[in-house]
């Protein structure tokens, strides 16, 4: 069952942080300030598809990790202090906070600032989690190892 669970969660948690991140980017570049703080009034409700699909995921990979002594797993365990830090010191508490602000028609140097912070740590994320599924694809036998190199 975790070996089901956890691919599917993994993938969640990603897509949700990706359309988190291009609906932000997309309704700045391409439309007005009423779109805008509506996506970011928007995000906030999504942690509750995020957050669960977070802990299982991480969760899950814990159990299935217990049972591989792949330095690939080892490589999957660093990053995830940095994905899961990342998340609650900047991502959640920044995107209340542009949530406020948005709902406020505060469109003011803090809020820009602050989403300049938080679309730099969400590309983090993303970066990361893509990183910790191609492992994880790898350690499946569902993706091969690059050239040259013994996984």
């Amino acid at each position: 069952m975790t070996k089901a669970i956890h691919p599917v969660a993994g993938a969640v948690a990603l897509l949700t942080i990706m359309t988190f991140w291009l609906s932000t980017v997309l309704s700045e570049l391409l439309s007005s300030a009423a779109l805008v703080a509506t996506v970011k009034s928007m995000i906030p409700w999504g942690f509750l598809i995020l957050i669960p699909a977070l802990m299982a995921a991480g969760g899950s990979g814990f159990q299935l990790g217990k049972k591989f002594r792949s330095p690939l797993v080892a490589v999957k365990r660093k990053r995830m202090p940095f994905i899961v830090g990342n998340g609650i010191l900047i991502l959640i508490p920044s995107a209340l906070y542009l949530s406020s602000k948005a709902g406020a028609g505060s469109f003011d140097t803090g809020f820009y600032a602050v989403q300049a912070i938080e679309l730099m740590a969400g590309a983090m994320n993303i970066v990361l989690l893509c990183l910790n599924m191609r492992d994880g694809l790898r350690l499946a036998g569902k993706r091969p190892a690059p050239h040259g190199t013994a996984d």
